[in-house]
């Protein structure tokens, strides 16, 4: 068998031991997600309030009015062509996020491109917050996408760059610390214009639905009621593992505390990457640290950590490892990934008594603090690191230069 034949089978086989695993394992979600969005939107464009509706479990919308704006169009769609547009969105910021973290890997090592992208492609729909997010019908993946979009324009000096960091945070609050990122890292404009279009796309929404604006912001944004139980093993956020040592009476003040410890390392991190040229590791840390610092960070929403993966995996390149410490990088980052794939957390929804059961209800938790304490940084640790020679060039430092600092 030929090479080209070895890698078409190669992927073929993949593809049907994931199809096969993820019709047969628990975890299937029954799109429940976009079947809030669809019935609250709908119930809204008829002239309803937004955050009234409820499914008959009594979940609701959670998200501000700018998200139901945008979501707007789906009140005209029955219930399948819905579910078909969202897994169109999301198959499309698949394909940009690939194109954008994945391709220039295949490309700088002369990879077969379409081999590399199925096999990565292949990787992402093993991790577990990916399949949820897909089974949710959730809009994870295109925040992710439209927050990328200002990692391509910023490795590329755009003056937009901003634009899609705004966009995002006022479909969902999460995404706005990448505003805290632009300003930690001193881009002044960027976080300007990332600013401006949150407060732009804020009003917008509040002129189209000035009663819901008001509710959001007056009460919803504030009830977490709303948005489910904290001590749930899905919340891998720190204040989820926080709200699992006492359920009935969370301490706040020890969640603070870790907060603005994650946040501390969190800047320094980013400040190194940005300082190294290392745009696409800010970002990464970045998401890590979001998912770590907002009060609910439901498994689907680790989708924020896939960059991370990239980079930690490029830093392993060319493969086999060559040294010592590309080979404890990969170790570690294989353990990370098959943490994630394997559902660890949910052995434990019906409860985490003992230190190991605490352990392994927050398995998700350990792995995002481990990426946000060791994500290689730069050539300085992740050898031949995609995008930094590219970015160096966009801001106008010179290759042979951008080679020597990360040596």
């Amino acid at each position: 068998m030929n090479a080209s034949r070895r890698r078409v089978a190669t992927v073929f086989g993949l593809v049907t031991v994931l199809a096969v695993a993820i019709a047969l394992l628990p975890g299937h979600r029954g799109w429940f997600d976009v079947g809030v969005y669809h019935g609250a939107v709908g119930h809204w464009v008829r002239g309803g309030d937004l955050y009234d509706w409820t499914t008959g479990n009594g979940y609701g919308f959670t998200y501000p009015p700018f998200a139901a704006v945008t979501m707007a169009p789906m009140a005209a769609l029955s219930w399948y062509p819905t579910i078909v547009a969202n897994l169109l969105l999301t198959a499309l910021a698949v394909a940009f996020l690939l194109h954008l973290l994945v391709d220039p890997l295949a490309r700088r090592h002369g990879w077969t491109r379409w081999y590399a992208l199925a096999l990565a492609c292949c990787l992402l729909a093993g991790l577990n917050p990916v399949r949820d997010t897909v089974s949710f019908g959730q809009v994870n993946l295109s925040l992710v996408a439209l927050v990328y979009v200002d990692l391509w324009l910023l490795e590329r000096g755009s003056r937009l760059a901003g634009v899609g960091v705004g966009l995002a945070a006022a479909v969902k609050l999460t995404p706005a610390i990448f505003i805290g990122y632009l300003l930690v890292t001193g881009r002044w404009r960027a976080a300007a214009t990332a600013t401006g279009t949150l407060v732009g796309a804020t009003v917008v929404a509040a002129a189209l639905a000035p009663q819901a604006s008001r509710t959001f912001f007056a009460e919803a944004l504030w009830d977490t009621d709303r948005v489910g139980e904290l001590a749930y093993v899905s919340n891998q956020s720190l204040l989820g593992l926080v709200a699992r040592l006492d359920p009935a009476h969370p301490d706040r003040r020890v969640w603070l505390l870790l907060v603005v410890a994650v946040l501390a390392v969190w800047a320094v991190r980013a400040r190194r990457a940005v300082r190294d040229g290392d745009e696409r590791a800010g970002f990464a840390l970045t998401g890590v640290a979001a998912c770590l610092v907002s009060p609910v960070t439901w498994v689907h929403h680790l989708v924020w950590l896939v960059p991370g993966l990239v980079v930690l995996a490029a830093s392993t390149l060319p493969w086999p490892p060559v040294d010592a410490a590309a080979h404890r990088r990969a170790r570690a980052g294989a353990a990370g990934y098959v943490v994630l794939c394997s559902g660890l957390v949910w052995v434990f929804a019906n409860g985490s008594d003992g230190p190991w059961g605490f352990v392994g209800a927050n398995a998700y938790v350990w792995v995002s603090l481990g990426m946000l304490a060791l994500l290689p940084i730069g050539r300085a640790e992740t050898g031949d690191h995609p995008g930094f020679t590219e970015h160096c060039g966009a801001v106008g430092v010179p290759r042979g230069v951008a080679v020597d600092r990360q040596r």
